[in-house]
């Protein structure tokens, strides 16, 4: 089997597992999915830029861009405006460092982006056991009305 089978195959797989982890996600769990997938584009993105790939690199920042959208329209203004104000002005920088990085093959700019994101990454992780306990509680509440 050549390399480029094997990488459609493997990609293949991926997509279809992400597809089902996908379906069976809470929200918390989705914004999660979001922010890992950022960080693995933007370690792909590194690998492409040192292979000089230059269609793969292309690919990979477009999906860090996209997941960046997904994460800036997850924000919900109305709970907290000055974190989601914060959060969402965060996301449009790295966004701007990304296409940086792909327009210069700039490695400092992906792993500035990579830092940045890190600390949501690893604070969103660990709030999972918080939500699923508000989550309980608000169904509890339903089903006492």
């Amino acid at each position: 089997m050549s390399y480029a089978m094997m990488r459609n195959a493997s990609s293949l797989y991926r997509q279809t597992s992400v597809q089902g982890s996908v379906e069976g996600a809470d929200r918390h769990q989705l914004i999660a999915m979001l922010l890992d997938g950022l960080v693995d584009r933007i370690n792909q993105a590194r690998g492409h830029i040192l292979h000089k790939d230059v269609v793969a690199k292309g690919q990979t920042f477009a999906k860090a861009v996209g997941i960046l959208g997904e994460l800036r329209q997850s924000l919900d203004h109305s709970v907290e405006p000055t974190l989601t104000g914060r959060l969402d002005s965060l996301y449009d920088y790295i966004t701007r460092r990304l296409l940086h990085a792909q327009l210069n093959d700039d490695l400092a700019a992906l792993d500035e982006s990579e830092r940045l994101v890190a600390p949501i990454r690893t604070a969103w992780h660990g709030i999972r056991e918080t939500f699923l306990a508000q989550e309980a509680q608000a169904k509890a509440e339903l089903r006492l009305r």
